[in-house]
């Protein structure tokens, strides 16, 4: 699968992968004590949803453009905001949604191994001092920073599933990560093409021993070869997380024409 980010920013999957994060860090900003956000995969910041390759997709139109003006929760009011800082044709992906959350005693990590992108994401991520920018691969860069000084944080895994690996890659370095840094919240996003499939990378994530472990998956109906189910799978989620979430895709979802499910794996809140 090749999921170049420029075609598919502020999709339906976006819509629900941003709205956990935002969750997860307002939970973590509850406390003084600093945090930090590690993003493995960070793309490159920012999206164009008046470029060319958004238009071609549709994929926004049919995404965030429809919850824009939606109400009725404080998750997903605060992630709309969040969403809107930059205009309506301006799209912040995980790293910018996260450095606009970011408080003086917080930091950011955004590692992304494409030249061209990561060059764009630093730009995107400039006017915020507290957010490093490195050059290379998410998976090997993300285990080097654990388990970070702060001992709280949000590791944020959302690779692109180009390589036919990835999964068992993903999987593998999730499970070492939790051996470093075994209380940090994780959120993992991967695109589902069989419930199958899904189950089986839920259950090689499991492996890592996660106490805790939430599953949230949407799906669309979309035309043959169209990305149409994703999941997001939750490590350690912050108490009151799940009721968040419910709360939210209550909401969005009917707008995205989606159906949505949380399910605990492991533990419950």
């Amino acid at each position: 699968m090749n999921y170049r980010h420029s075609y598919h920013a502020g999709n339906f999957a976006d819509v629900a992968k941003h709205l956990a994060e935002v969750a997860i860090l307002g939970h973590l900003a509850k406390k003084d004590a600093p945090f930090v956000v590690i993003d493995s995969h960070a793309g490159r910041g920012l999206y164009d949803l008046g470029a060319e390759e958004a238009r071609k997709t549709g994929e926004a139109k049919a995404g965030v453009e429809r919850v824009r003006d939606l109400s009725g929760s404080a998750l997903l009011e605060r992630y709309l905001k969040l969403a809107a800082e930059g205009g309506a044709l301006s799209y912040p992906g995980s790293p910018v949604i996260a450095a606009r959350m970011l408080r003086p005693q917080d930091r950011l990590v955004a590692i992304e191994k494409h030249p061209e992108e990561a060059a764009l994401l630093k730009q995107a991520l400039a006017p915020w001092r507290k957010a490093r920018i490195e050059d290379g691969d998410g998976y090997a860069r993300l285990l080097a920073h654990l388990p970070p000084p702060e001992r709280r944080g949000l590791i944020l895994v959302d690779p692109p599933f180009e390589a036919p690996d990835e999964f068992e890659v993903a999987a593998r370095t999730v499970r070492a990560a939790m051996r470093k840094f075994a209380t940090g919240i994780y959120l993992i996003w991967y695109p589902i093409k069989s419930a199958a499939a899904g189950n089986a990378f839920a259950g090689e994530v499991l492996a890592s021993g996660a106490k805790k472990a939430l599953r949230i998956e949407i799906e669309i109906d979309a035309a043959e070869g169209k990305l149409a189910r994703a999941g997001l799978l939750v490590l350690n989620p912050p108490y009151g997380f799940d009721a968040e979430m419910t709360a939210a895709l209550a909401i969005v979802a009917p707008a995205l024409k989606a159906r949505a499910s949380l399910d605990w794996l492991a533990g419950e809140a």
